[in-house]
């Protein structure tokens, strides 16, 4: 038992951070608690510290929105949180979807869809494409265009305020990620994702590959979301410098070698190299 633990001991704390967040949103809606209110694009932490999410208020920008000085203090929060341990740290450790697609994931590696399925039949690059669109269209209609569209406001609104149609959502993203495209939504849509992606650029927490104690089992590329960061697997001792990477940790615990583990950033070897 305590050996499932261990090798699970980072999607535990993952599910425990994502759930706890969700319960603090409903507990400040349901009973009044003001521990964390509002939601993912716009929060208020002990009624004092503003937090904001940087893409929404990048869309209101765009959309030529005057903005209030704790939204861009929030902003700021955020950025700077997320420069530090890595941008997609949100996707893998704070947002309600990746619940949905790692579910969805987890059922296409039984039902062995990946076999079937050798490449991927949609670029990665899509997510950034999808972050201009944004930006154009929110320039265009004078409103944030994805947080309209959005399903992971659908997700967490379905969950704080009652499912209605944040089910639908979390169906067809259930079904979109096993049967169409694997990683579907979060590896390769998601402008959300892409914009932390381009933050977690410059994060200071990185995994790290050694590669005298890899056996090359692959495991880790297996099971990892964005499987194109660890490159260096069989080939050389190095950092997953890739602000794709989501840090979710799901490939330090499926290696028994110890091959793979956290550290932070060499900015010094990074620049010689």
């Amino acid at each position: 038992m305590s050996n499932i633990l261990y090798k699970n001991r980072f999607l535990i704390a993952r599910r425990v951070t994502q759930i706890s967040i969700m319960l603090l949103y409903i507990i400040a809606n349901i009973f009044g608690i003001k521990i964390l209110i509002g939601n993912l694009s716009s929060s208020l932490l002990l009624g004092l510290i503003p937090l904001s999410d940087p893409f929404v208020v990048l869309q209101m920008i765009f959309a030529g929105a005057v903005l209030s000085i704790d939204i861009i203090i929030g902003a700021l929060i955020i950025t700077t949180f997320y420069f530090i341990v890595g941008g997609r740290v949100f996707c893998s450790w704070v947002c309600p979807v990746n619940m949905i697609t790692d579910l969805s994931n987890y059922t296409r590696r039984k039902l062995g869809f990946d076999k079937i399925q050798k490449k991927q039949p949609a670029s990665r690059n899509i997510r950034y494409w999808a972050i201009a669109l944004t930006m154009i269209i929110s320039y265009l209609l004078g409103v944030g265009a994805f947080e309209f569209i959005s399903p992971i406001g659908m997700v967490q609104r379905g969950i704080i305020f009652g499912l209605g149609f944040g089910l639908a959502t979390i169906v067809v993203i259930f079904l979109f990620d096993l049967f169409v495209l694997k990683n579907g939504w979060c590896g390769h849509i998601c402008p959300l994702g892409g914009f932390y992606s381009i933050v977690g650029k410059f994060g200071l927490v990185r995994v790290e590959h050694n590669a005298d104690k890899c056996t090359l089992c692959m495991k880790c590329k297996t099971i990892c979301p964005e499987n194109q960061v660890l490159f260096m697997i069989g080939k050389e001792s190095k950092q997953v410098l890739s602000g794709e990477c989501t840090n979710c940790a799901r490939c330090i615990e499926v290696c028994d070698d110890d091959a793979l583990n956290f550290s932070i950033k060499k900015f010094y070897e990074e620049n010689m190299k």
